[in-house]
């Protein structure tokens, strides 16, 4: 795991110093993605320079640093990320008998780009990276993202030339100004991210996943797909698993087992991350049978926040014989964390569980530099609550009247969050769902609505934010379902949509820049790209069956752990943001909501002060919208005020 950085500028061909010294700038900016080892490379004369830095993972030794140049020559590339099959690529009858320098998979990438091309090699590698590869015969920039989009990359081109980073505040180091994009704001405050391939910024873009962007010496830009989930859920669904649940749970654990293995190859301390839940679980579970030496597992604990999955975590962790390390966080620990986050995360981002993710990470990080996580479990496997909803009570609700369903959501919305909280308090632990106030107003705001409209409420922090923004667009979602039109299709395509959206920038964002920002590799084995494509073939009763979610996985960790140490509800990894926004976190907000400085001229002040005043007096919970605020005006004061 690296950071990675680097520009075309024809205005400076032949001036070595200073496009070197401006590399090295963008790539100092994230010097903790990289705290290793630094290094820079440039061809003057098309006046490209690439710079890493580098967090040794694979091959401690110099020669696994970068930029690095292929044997003949032709290629530099600068990458960040692990590909776990190297040794096999080095393998291919083409790279029999070459004498590689050291035991880094950056070597073998670049040596297989040399000896069998960029599409070849590409086909082959199963990892996360983002890859720049500079191509001194052809004077092309090749930038690569993986198929999930683990790993970030941000572009910007104009007419001087190329940028492009690991993160956004390399590309401000390099003196570029942007102008914020108020579609991106707009959509923002829907999702909580800026949903590729768009960013904060006009002119900017991310990678998509699975995309390769190639720009030429004349700066013009080509965009491919080498992989895409919507064709792997296409070929899924056409080419559907016909076998037995027996074959179909046997396949899924024999590529877990290769996956998994595959994750452990490290020349550094690695663990895991376990919240004791089914994905993380799963996870250890396999690391323990691999059988590889002691394996090391960390979770948190949260007591001060009325949920806490730890006892749980350290319950599976001594039935597989786990090293296992637990961090109580107190409500001040996590608190602590808030004024960091837009340093952090230097494009806007208000998913909550920044904070706990970020304290994990920091945690794991004390004693090793790779842990091994479960995410993506959710996302395969169907475990969602909005899935199981979809897969039943959404078709029985579809076919009662409009009107009936108008007047139940009006009831239940009117209901004060704080009865909802208070009541459900009475519910046993066990059975008891998290944050039941805000699971009664989604399901209120959904029962009018047809399916997709339903998918979009489901997943908007603030279900309107032309109400928030003066009337500001959004940017177009802009994903097509393969699909289209077979409505016994909906669970299906609520998870194309959370794989292609959500995934790569929600959940594996969050998971990027909170480990990053204390110098953590995480892995996530369950997003193998070959997990993922036999994910996609199962029949959705292998998937969702008898309104059990991610019935096939949890057969897989039935093999180690016994079910009634995983079988809860789903608790999710989210903060006490509404009683925080209330009581401790009250004085904060109200500085960032100060009327004279809110928004930049983006949002409507007055309607955020009504969702504020709203809140506070126990009215409403609008504490997911005012996060995603609050978390944008954070950031504009970090980043973008004048």
């Amino acid at each position: 795991m690296c950071g990675i950085a680097g520009l075309i500028d024809a205005s400076q061909q032949g001036d070595r110093l200073d496009l070197e010294s401006r590399a090295r700038a963008m790539a100092d900016a994230i010097a903790y993605r990289g705290p290793d080892g630094f290094g820079v490379w440039s061809d003057t004369e098309a006046g490209v320079a690439l710079a890493h830095r580098r967090l040794a993972i694979i091959d401690l030794t110099p020669t696994g640093a970068q930029p690095m140049v292929s044997s003949d020559g032709r290629w530099v590339i600068s990458y960040n990320g692990e590909v776990y099959n190297a040794a096999a690529i080095a393998r291919a009858p083409e790279l029999m008998g070459f004498a590689f320098r050291g035991t880094s998979d950056t070597e073998i990438i670049l040596e297989s780009v040399a000896k069998r091309g960029l599409d070849r090699t590409l086909a082959k590698l199963n990892g996360m990276f983002a890859i720049a590869l500079w191509d001194r015969a052809t004077r092309t920039l090749h930038l690569i993202r993986d198929r999930l989009g683990i790993k970030p990359l941000f572009l910007t081109v104009t007419q001087r030339g190329v940028w492009f980073a690991s993160e956004l505040k390399a590309l401000a180091a390099a003196d570029l100004k942007f102008e914020i994009d108020p579609a991106s704001v707009a959509s923002f405050l829907r999702f909580a991210y800026v949903p590729t391939p768009y960013s904060i910024f006009r002119n900017v873009t991310k990678l998509r996943p699975g995309e390769i962007v190639s720009i030429d010496a004349d700066l013009k830009v080509k965009h491919r797909q080498y992989w895409s989930i919507a064709d792997v859920a296409a070929a899924g669904l056409a080419n559907p698993f016909t076998r037995s649940a027996a074959d179909a749970e046997a396949e899924l654990q024999d590529l877990l087992v290769d996956a998994v293995g595959g994750q452990m190859i490290s020349d550094v301390p690695l663990g895991a991350f376990l919240s004791g839940g089914i994905d993380s679980s799963t996870v250890v579970a396999l690391m323990v049978a691999a059988r590889r030496g002691p394996v090391r597992s960390f979770s948190i604990g949260f007591p001060d926040f009325g949920y806490d999955e730890s006892k749980h975590a350290k319950a599976v962790a001594q039935h597989l014989g786990t090293e296992h390390r637990e961090l109580t966080v107190t409500a001040a620990d996590a608190l602590a964390v808030v004024p960091q986050l837009a340093d952090m995360y230097d494009e806007p981002f208000a998913d909550s569980s920044q904070i706990p993710t970020h304290l994990i990470s920091k945690l794991t990080r004390e004693h090793v530099t790779v842990a091994l996580s479960g995410d993506g479990g959710d996302e395969l496997f169907g475990g969602y609550n909005r899935y199981a909803l979809g897969y039943g009570f959404m078709g029985m609700v579809a076919r009662a009247p409009v009107g009936l369903r108008r007047t139940l959501a009006s009831m239940m919305d009117a209901i004060p969050a704080n009865l909802v909280d208070a009541v459900a308090r009475v519910v046993p632990a066990g059975l008891r769902p998290a944050q039941p106030s805000d699971k009664l107003k989604k399901l209120a705001a959904v029962l009018p609505l047809d399916r997709e409209a339903v998918y979009l409420r489901l997943v908007s922090q603030c279900p309107d934010p032309a109400a928030i923004t003066r009337g500001l667009a959004e940017h177009p979602i802009g994903l097509k379902w393969p699909g289209q039109g077979k409505r016994d299709l909906f669970v299906e395509q609520m998870q194309l949509f959370d794989t292609a959206t959500y995934l790569p920038d929600d959940i594996l964002q969050k998971v990027d820049r909170a480990s990053m920002a204390v110098s953590l590799e995480v892995r996530p084995p369950l997003l193998d790209h070959r997990v993922v494509e036999f994910a996609w073939r199962l029949p959705r009763h292998l998937r969702i069956h008898g309104g059990e979610t991610k019935w096939l996985l949890r057969r897989v960790l039935s093999r180690y752990v016994p079910r009634e140490l995983v079988d809860r509800p789903k608790m999710g990894f989210g903060v006490p943001l509404a009683s925080w926004l209330r009581g401790p976190l009250r004085a904060w907000a109200e500085d960032m909501l100060d009327p004279a400085r809110l928004g930049g001229g983006l949002l409507d002040v007055a309607a955020v002060r009504t969702l504020w005043a709203e809140h506070i007096s126990g009215q409403r919970n609008w504490a997911y919208a005012l996060w995603t605020i609050l978390m944008y005006e954070g950031w504009r004061r970090r980043w973008a005020a004048s």
